[in-house]
């Protein structure tokens, strides 16, 4: 069977505009939080997310093309770009037909929706639309518009499953290597969804939380006192790449993609089972389909989005995964600094696994002040601060509204 390796990244976050950045804050454990400037948040119950910042479109593309795109786009080519170039890929001496773009989205274009929708309305009901609405808002666009930018002719989709969406598109390429139907897939997620639909609509479901006081201590997962997640923006795009075909043109080499696993909850359009029962079976197929028992994993980045409901059910899922080498894991929560990206969270997460494996560190937990009582107290959720661990197997956790459950596995790579 065909061997997966990551071979190049990309990031456009809430706390750096490219994967050095976002990796070295990280680190720091550095909030993105804070008081949202996309909107007037006069009247909405949560005022604060962790938005990208300073991003300038016009670093990556002309201003006339940048126009034509939802913002969630020009995340992903951001990222993309920043992918291609770190993995030193010449477009132009590779087969493109074998290079394929899987760019996942839990949302895709809702600001642009949003956008035509009052336009029509305030325009008197005239049906006036720009010639873009429809390429701007799809979901499947961002995908498109990359592999219309380098010319990549081959397998070109979009994922959508919510939460665990860049995750599957992720795990999607890894088959798809395998299988040898692409020698390279850019798979990762994009989301730009910090707009007053989306704010006004979790809000109404009581899934954010409303810490206003303190935007930059409200994403706290495994904390006691947690109220609900920060909503956060962002694009993540990594090079999954045949290795034979990496060693040929000399790649560096990150770390193997070794396996994923995926299943669904089956339970409840909004929340996870409070058993964990599909992140459980996510989990022991990704170790199964990577050849690793639990003992070898050394590291876990969690969903755990800071509800109240959903870190307790993940938490369960890995005591029984793991429940005989609890003491050995180190679990972190990213989504503490970096909020929750939606579709586009499993991909800047694989890109934190990625990191603590190339550079033997393991990010913060930040924010824990209180720890759950609920909660097994030898899991170590690596507190506030960063830790120096050799990493040679790294998990990473995703799980969506409807139920999807989708863990991929990374691992220090051996010829």
């Amino acid at each position: 069977m065909k061997r997966a390796v990551i071979t190049g990244i990309g990031a456009i976050t809430p706390i750096g505009n490219s994967v050095n950045d976002f990796w070295k804050n990280l680190v720091n454990g550095t909030s993105g939080a804070d008081i949202i400037t996309k909107f007037d948040t006069t009247n909405f119950k949560t005022k604060f997310a962790c938005e990208v910042k300073n991003f300038d479109p016009a670093q990556h593309m002309e201003r006339q093309e940048a126009r034509k795109m939802d913002l969630y786009t020009q995340y992903a080519i951001a990222a993309a770009d920043e992918c291609i170039k770190d993995s030193g890929l010449d477009v132009n001496t590779v087969d493109r037909s074998k290079i394929g773009v899987i760019v996942a989205t839990g949302i895709g274009g809702l600001q642009t929706l949003e956008d035509e929708i009052v336009n029509y309305i305030n325009g008197g009901c005239i049906p006036r639309f720009s010639p873009f609405f429809i390429t701007k808002m799809i979901a499947n666009i961002a995908t498109g518009q990359i592999s219309i930018r380098y010319g990549f002719q081959g397998i070109s989709y979009t994922i959508s499953s919510a939460c665990a969406s860049s995750n599957n598109a992720i795990s999607n390429a890894l088959d798809l290597i395998r299988l040898g139907r692409a020698n390279i897939i850019l798979a990762g997620g994009s989301e730009a969804s910090i707009t007053p639909a989306s704010i006004g609509g979790f809000n109404s479901m009581k899934a954010l939380s409303t810490l206003n006081e303190s935007p930059v201590t409200a994403s706290r997962p495994f904390d006691k006192t947690r109220d609900g997640f920060v909503a956060g923006e962002g694009a993540g795009i990594l090079m999954i790449e045949e290795l034979e075909h990496a060693l040929k043109r000399g790649a560096r080499i990150y770390c193997e993609l070794a396996g994923y696993g995926a299943a669904s909850d089956a339970y409840h359009v909004a929340a996870t089972h409070p058993e964990g029962q599909g992140a459980v079976m996510a989990m022991n197929e990704a170790l199964s389909d990577a050849g690793i028992s639990p003992d070898s994993v050394d590291y876990i980045n969690a969903h755990a989005t800071s509800t109240p409901v959903g870190d307790i059910s993940e938490c369960i899922a890995i005591e029984k995964v793991f429940m005989n080498s609890l003491s050995k894991i180190n679990i972190s929560a990213t989504k503490s600094m970096t909020g929750h990206l939606l579709g586009a969270a499993g991909a800047i997460e694989a890109i934190a696994c990625i990191k603590a494996i190339e550079n033997a560190i393991i990010p913060p937990t930040i924010n824990f002040e209180e720890r759950d009582p609920n909660l097994n107290k030898l899991l170590d959720f690596t507190p506030l601060k960063a830790i120096n661990k050799q990493v040679n197997v790294a998990l990473n956790n995703t799980f969506g509204f409807g139920g999807h459950t989708s863990t991929t596995v990374f691992k220090r790579f051996k010829h």
